[in-house]
């Protein structure tokens, strides 16, 4: 079969919200030779001042208009799906997000690789975490989710913070330092793991570094979703910079 001149090896096609300004570089960064990333925007009007209820009314739209970017990125005819918005991924538990890969694979007829999954699977790579630490730049009302889904899977999320961004674009604004901050104060002996969450915040290389600091995982969500993708697709490339999950595992 011929193959794109660029993508040799896979097209993915990729979703993530118009808002999000991070996604993108972060999974490009990533991009070993022959993959090629192709977005599809879904459409998302902006929130402001967000709060527990209008950050969860957002999150509902977002899901909403998703299969209608999947639908979009199809007639580039991509081998394989990426989701670049994790929230929709977590809702619901772990019956939520098999439910959210069923839609997509009834419109799109692929598989597709979704945050919440693509985080349980990079824990069990580094194997016997139990205990995890979550922050995200989501309100309390969201981390909640996160740690329903994660207590499904057999983990227990010992602490959390929510930064409460106030716009989905302000996200992409939280500097390094105070992504650091939360990282040490979530940090502790009961700890086996920390997982960030949120793809628009900035956080492969940080959590990478991270790593190096504390000695145990630190997972940064779009690496994982990243990582589950190319690894679902039998490519076992070797990222440097990026942290232990693309460099070993």
């Amino acid at each position: 079969m011929d193959r794109d001149v660029l993508g040799w090896r896979r097209l993915f096609g990729v979703m993530g919200p118009s808002t999000n300004t991070v996604v993108q570089p972060d999974y490009d960064m990533m991009r070993p030779p022959g993959v090629t990333n192709h977005y599809s925007r879904i459409y998302t009007p902006n929130a402001d001042a967000v709060s527990n209820e209008t950050f969860r009314a957002g999150i509902e739209v977002i899901g909403g208009n998703t299969l209608d970017a999947v639908r979009s990125v199809m007639t580039c005819r991509p081998d394989y799906l990426v989701m670049g918005m994790s929230a929709v991924t977590f809702f619901d538990g772990a019956k939520g997000a098999d439910r959210f890969i069923r839609q997509v694979k009834e419109v799109s007829g692929l598989d597709v690789s979704v945050g919440s999954h693509a985080c349980t699977a990079a824990l069990q790579a580094y194997g016997g975490v139990k205990r995890i630490a979550v922050f995200s730049p989501y309100w309390p009302t969201m981390n909640a989710e996160v740690t329903r889904y994660f207590g499904d899977m057999g983990f227990r999320v010992v602490r959390d913070i929510a930064l409460q961004c106030r716009s989905w674009t302000g996200i992409a604004q939280v500097r390094p330092k105070q992504c650091a901050e939360a990282i040490r104060r979530l940090d502790g002996d009961d700890v086996d793991a920390i997982v960030q969450v949120g793809t628009n915040l900035s956080m492969v290389k940080l959590a990478a570094m991270a790593e190096m600091w504390l000695g145990k995982p630190v997972i940064a969500i779009n690496a994982a979703t990243y990582w589950h993708a190319l690894r679902a697709n039998g490519i076992t490339d070797r990222v440097e910079g990026c942290g232990r999950l693309l460099e070993e595992f």
